[in-house]
């Protein structure tokens, strides 16, 4: 056994391993109690009682049964055009929005530029367009070009720049750099380090990214439809003014299967450009 003498000493050196202090212990807990009210007067400012919770459910109970059996209706081929239309807009402005997104990763990322000022400044401008939803920026646009599946492209084209050149740059920050130092070594310039050192390595990503946007905004576009960006969206705010609810199960099975089609398809892609380990 260790000597009290000894115990006394590695106590004094690493209180923490013999146990947490009262002082740490009194910290915890008002940090739970502080957290518990705030929850609670979260919860007392937002309304929520269980009476009120329940009715929420038992309405929502009533529209799941309204729903069954889903029904495309009379109107089914305006139902396809909408979702052919979200599925363009989704396609067109994630396209556009990682063309533009490469130029602006690689002018972000730490290992590329070194200029601190220029790289903070992008950086910074990049955080302010993030700060912009998607359904922000389509109801901008929507005042700017009328309404249609334009102002939808343009939203998911602005919002998803700065997004995807922010991954891009980290992407590109964590690259090898023996690659690049390589190409140099070989001969080659500074462009040619970024073309054949560091592009090949972040490519993968960068398409992995943008297919899962491209996924991703094919929900959101059918947000955007509510506001008038065009899309599904519209469809379905029809159809729930009016409460067929049953065509409206429908448009959400049309999309849900529409969404596994694009991941599946999205696989494929990724498998047969980036290639599959042995």
């Amino acid at each position: 056994m260790m000597p009290r003498a000894n115990v006394a000493t590695w106590r004094e050196r690493m209180p923490a391993a013999f146990g947490v202090s009262p002082a740490r212990r009194a910290l915890r807990a008002v940090g739970w109690a502080l957290f518990l009210a705030w929850f609670a007067g979260a919860l007392w400012w937002f309304g929520f009682t269980p009476q009120r919770l329940w009715n929420g459910l038992s309405g929502l109970g009533t529209i799941v049964v309204l729903m069954v059996p889903p029904s495309p209706g009379e109107l089914w081929v305006e139902i396809l055009k909408g979702m052919a239309e979200s599925v363009a807009m989704a396609f067109l402005g994630t396209f556009m929005a990682a063309i533009v997104a490469v130029p602006l990763g690689f002018l972000g990322a730490r290992n590329v530029v070194t200029s601190v000022l220029w790289r903070f400044s992008l950086r910074r401008l990049l955080d302010g367009f993030r700060g912009v939803d998607q359904l922000i920026w389509a109801l901008a646009y929507v005042r700017a070009v009328g309404l249609g599946p334009l102002a939808g492209v343009l939203a998911i084209f602005t919002a998803d720049i700065a997004v995807l050149a922010k991954l891009y740059a980290e992407a590109i920050e964590n690259a090898e750099r023996k690659q690049a130092e390589g190409v140099v070594a070989a001969g080659g310039g500074r462009l040619s380090a970024v073309r054949f050192g560091i592009l090949p390595q972040v490519a993968p990503v960068m398409l992995a990214q943008a297919l899962y946007f491209f996924e991703s905004n094919t929900r959101s576009a059918a947000i955007l439809g509510v506001v008038g960006a065009g899309g599904i969206g519209l469809q379905i705010a029809e159809r729930i003014r009016v409460r067929h609810w049953d065509e409206v199960a429908f448009i959400i099975l049309l999309m849900i299967v529409t969404v596994a089609a694009i991941d599946f398809l999205s696989a494929r892609i990724r498998r047969r450009l980036i290639g599959t380990r042995a």
